[in-house]
């Protein structure tokens, strides 16, 4: 508690005999001239007590108390203190020095100093009020923007779209607790086909939570294309962060990559809740292990391989739903979200029904506790499960010949002409070729003559317009595989392929384009181009074994 006033000073018009002083003087005793006196007293030293319970003014030369502020005060020079008390709480005091005629303060004097503190302490608490109710205000509206900053950071760094991939169902879902919160998910493009798949959780709310994920997310990011292995990931995503953590936060985070074609799922977990994988046999939890991001550097991660069957679905998911309290302060806990994955439903539908659970656990009074995040995957039941094939028929190029080929296609397939199918093209046609044994380098051959004619049939065939569609059929026989690309030929036929030059491309002598065919003439061991009642196919053609 700190004094509010000044001390008295002198009142002009004095009598030049002090004791012959006019009672009306008492109004503003004379004191000595000094800079006013502010002395913190806490609740603890008894000098508070005594103030607070006092009648009057109090003569601090008569005082004796073991009292720390009481000796602050004298050195200071204070000889009288009026104690400001309302509702029966001390609220400050009135600091007096002696007075310049070095007599005592007189009855009336203190009279009017109690009379004058009794009007006053209700005045200054309103002040007081008014003053802290101001201070509130501008703290709220302070925090307010705070959080208004935070949201828009998290919003920022939230996918605004989900993957497309063929024969997969995937949903997502963030719920904050308040206006912002620390959870977050992602999806990250690898190349190849394949997916990296994020869900983290930052402790603590507000703008350091949100920074600290935005943080998090860019080095996953960048280093996520870079190191794909994901506990390489995790790695070096925590010798990043652990310098710079503030204290008492960490971060929980599962990083894990996923290869649509097969479904199997490779991931590192940083203390983060395990993922599970609903199966015909039921539901199985996906075990691995390792401390939060930015508690200490140098921790390694294991990884942990799991595989998503045709017809079976995984859930990530952050902690606020199994620590969710119900009305009775019970957890919502694992086994309860272990048996409402046991349902039929996927994606969007499962998330539905799992938050509906959750909210009829909780209970129409009980208030979510923290952030809720759920990613689904669900993959068709109709896929190929080479998860298990490959093993099964890793082929040699000796094995080849001796495979029963039907005269049926390996797979026939139509795209939407929209940019950015092309990768789904790629993998589908990868995934049909894969028991045929090729080499990687073969593989990886086909795959970007694929992409790049697929591309070429989306933007000159269709010109980005979804609802005109591209076909794709692959067949195969004992020596080599054959990859047919239709589309409507919007723009025409496709020009003959020329050997592009840089030189002449830059003195306007050769169309800026072009390299595209020259890359799928390359690519492949044959190339051929038919057009005919509107339509227009590229033969791709590539030797099982290499020419």
């Amino acid at each position: 508690m700190t004094a509010l006033t000044r001390p008295f000073r002198r009142l002009r018009g004095r009598s030049a005999d002090p004791a012959a002083e006019p009672a009306a003087a008492a109004v503003a005793p004379v004191v000595e001239e000094h800079p006013g006196v502010s002395v913190d007293i806490p609740e603890t030293d008894p000098l508070f007590a005594f103030l607070q319970a006092a009648p009057g003014p109090v003569d601090l030369s008569k005082l004796e108390l073991g009292s720390t502020a009481l000796q602050a005060l004298r050195d200071a020079g204070v000889a009288l203190v009026v104690p400001l008390v309302t509702q029966g709480e001390l609220i400050g005091t009135l600091n007096l020095g002696p007075r310049l005629s070095e007599q005592d303060y007189s009855t009336d004097d203190r009279r009017l100093l109690a009379t004058l503190a009794a009007q006053a302490a209700p005045a200054i608490r309103v002040a007081q009020l008014v003053r802290e109710q101001a201070a509130e205000a501008a703290e709220r509206e302070r925090y307010e923007q705070e959080l208004k900053v935070a949201q828009l950071i998290q919003q920022q760094f939230l996918p605004h779209e989900l993957p497309n991939l063929p024969e997969w169902q995937i949903a997502a879902y963030y719920g904050p607790a308040r206006v912002v919160g620390g959870d977050f998910y992602d999806f990250i493009d690898l190349g190849e086909g394949r997916i990296g798949v994020v869900v983290g959780d930052v402790t603590d709310k507000g703008v350091p939570a949100a920074l600290v994920m935005a943080r998090t997310h860019s080095i996953l990011r960048a280093e996520a294309p870079r190191l794909i292995e994901p506990g390489k990931v995790l790695s070096r995503a925590n010798e990043l962060l652990a310098p710079e953590m503030p204290a008492k936060m960490f971060v929980t985070c599962l990083y894990g990559v996923l290869e649509p074609a097969t479904g199997r799922f490779r991931f590192a977990n940083a203390g983060h809740n395990l993922p599970y994988v609903r199966t015909e046999a039921g539901v199985i939890e996906l075990r691995a292990t390792g401390l939060p991001l930015g508690l200490m550097p140098d921790i390694t991660y294991e990884e942990t391989d799991g595989v998503v069957g045709p017809g079976e679905g995984m859930l990530l998911y952050s902690d606020g739903v199994v620590e969710q309290h119900g009305p009775d302060r019970e957890m919502y806990g694992f086994p309860r979200l272990r048996e409402a994955m046991e349902g039929d439903d996927a994606g969007s539908r499962l998330l539905d029904r799992l938050l509906e659970g959750l909210k009829e656990f909780q209970g129409p009074i009980v208030e979510q506790e923290d952030d809720i995040t759920l990613v689904a995957l669900q993959r068709s039941a109709g896929t190929a499960d080479w998860s298990e094939a490959r093993p099964e028929v890793e082929l040699t190029r000796d094995d080849a010949p001796s495979l029963t080929l039907s005269d049926e296609p390996l797979v026939t397939f139509t795209i939407e002409g929209a940019i950015g199918n092309e990768r789904d093209a790629m993998m589908r046609v990868a995934e049909a070729v894969a028991p045929l044994g090729l080499t990687e380098s073969r593989l990886e051959r086909l795959k970007t003559a694929v992409a790049e004619t697929v591309m070429n049939a989306i933007e000159y065939g269709s010109q980005g317009n979804p609802d005109i569609p591209v076909d794709v059929r692959v067949d195969a026989d004992a020596t080599e595989i054959r990859v047919r690309v239709t589309d409507r030929a919007l723009s025409g036929p496709v020009p003959d392929v020329e050997a592009p030059d840089l030189d002449a491309k830059l003195e306007g002598r050769q169309k800026p384009r072009g390299w595209g065919l020259f890359l799928i003439r390359h690519m492949v061991d044959g190339m051929d181009v038919h057009a005919e009642d509107g339509l227009q196919t590229i033969t791709l053609t590539l030797a099982r074994e290499g020419r």
